[in-house]
């Protein structure tokens, strides 16, 4: 960033100057900041939690209470869930108040950021309790086969809240209304019905009480799903880029991108359930991280935590098909509109309203990106038509 930090590329001449740069890396630097302390925080409690002794004792002092085996599963996780939470705290509150406040982005104020934090808890209690309960009913029920009937319970399950989540869970943060421009409205509902969307509800999402970042998405399955546009993007752009954004979404679904990343999701969450199973049939976990008291709970924290290593070289390739998924979105976005001019300029505005990074590091790029670089989709948008 700071090789660039004055040059302007030619997509963006006349568009941003030398000080929307420098306002964008600082924005950048801020954050990339907050993350890394952030994450050596997180990184020295989980080292405490299990390598310190700690995980051994809460693990005794959660069988001391002599409780029912479902009952002391379902403490178990729930209070270092909630632990997790208050450790997350400090570094939310000063994302939000201030370096989003910095720059110009939240409009959150602390009274509707604990409101959103105590709903957010009593909804998540709700749903991890159903979720742990059920989950170690079949453990108990079924000890040779639980890892497949948990498997099936927790498919069903993420399937049960993806459908009830636009009419339950969603109206519970933010007010849904429906996008009053009717002309909008009618060029959304036609490009959804060429892919074969059927939908009479596009509404708008009062995201602006909490940041002044834009977006739009689909939300729910089956016929519960909905298009959403935030109002900051209704407000920011004209109608042919937010039907170029809103094509870029559906072009997600049409290639069934969702669908595809789940079918892999699914199959590796089997695999990871079963290799559990057989791991959680020995006390070679236990002797190793020197836990006194043998339950299944502590050898669940254990295999997370080695998981979550063996996981980490695939998450570049997991991103390297995510970045593939969305350049095909931004393809499918084109065949839809035929629209590459209003393509860029809504990536544009995008950047500007968001201080985007305009020059990531291609290694960094590699290893963490989700989406293509903007000047990278840019350029890839450009020859679409010879442009």
């Amino acid at each position: 960033m700071k090789r660039h930090a004055a040059s302007a590329p030619p997509e963006f001449e006349g568009k941003i100057d030398e000080v929307f740069l420098k306002k964008a890396q600082a924005y950048e630097i801020e954050k990339a900041n907050l993350g890394i302390v952030s994450s050596l925080f997180g990184s020295i409690v989980l080292i405490a939690f299990l390598f310190g002794g700690l995980l051994s004792f809460y693990n005794s002092w959660i069988i001391s209470l002599n409780l029912p085996f479902i009952v002391s599963a379902w403490l178990f996780f729930l209070l270092l869930s909630y632990g997790e939470e208050v450790i997350s705290i400090p570094f939310t509150l000063y994302n939000i108040f201030k370096i989003e406040n910095k720059y110009g982005f939240n409009t959150m104020t602390a009274r509707l950021w604990i409101a959103d934090f105590v709903k957010s808890l009593i909804v998540s209690t709700i749903l991890t309790s159903l979720l742990l309960f059920s989950a170690f009913y079949l453990i108990q029920q079924t000890p040779n086969y639980w890892w497949f009937w948990v498997w099936c319970f927790v498919f069903a399950y993420s399937m049960f809240v993806m459908y009830i989540s636009p009419y339950v869970i969603e109206p519970l943060f933010n007010k849904f209304t429906p996008v009053e421009d009717e002309s909008l409205n009618q060029r959304i509902i036609r490009l959804a019905e060429k892919v074969g969307i059927h939908t009479s509800k596009i509404l708008k999402i009062d995201a602006s009480k909490r940041s002044r970042h834009t977006n739009a998405y689909f939300t729910g399955i089956g016929r519960a799903k909905r298009i959403i546009l935030y109002d900051t993007l209704l407000h920011g752009m004209n109608h042919d880029e937010i039907i170029t954004v809103l094509a870029h979404e559906i072009g997600h679904w049409k290639k069934r991108h969702l669908l595809k990343m789940m079918i892999i999701f699914e199959l590796f969450s089997l695999i990871g359930l079963f290799i559990t199973f057989k791991l959680t049939q020995s006390n070679l976990l236990l002797n190793l991280f020197n836990i006194n008291t043998d339950t299944i709970f502590a050898k669940f924290i254990i295999l997370a935590f080695l998981f979550g290593i063996i996981a980490l070289p695939l998450k570049p390739l997991i991103n390297f098909f995510i970045r593939k998924h969305e350049r095909e979105a931004d393809r499918t976005s084109y065949e839809l509109t035929g629209d590459n001019a209003s393509m860029e300029s809504a990536l544009i505005k995008l950047s500007q309203e968001n201080l985007a990074n305009l020059y990531p590091h291609p290694l960094y790029v590699l290893l963490y990106y989700s989406h293509p670089p903007v000047l990278e989709r840019i350029r890839y948008i450009k020859e679409f038509n010879g442009f």
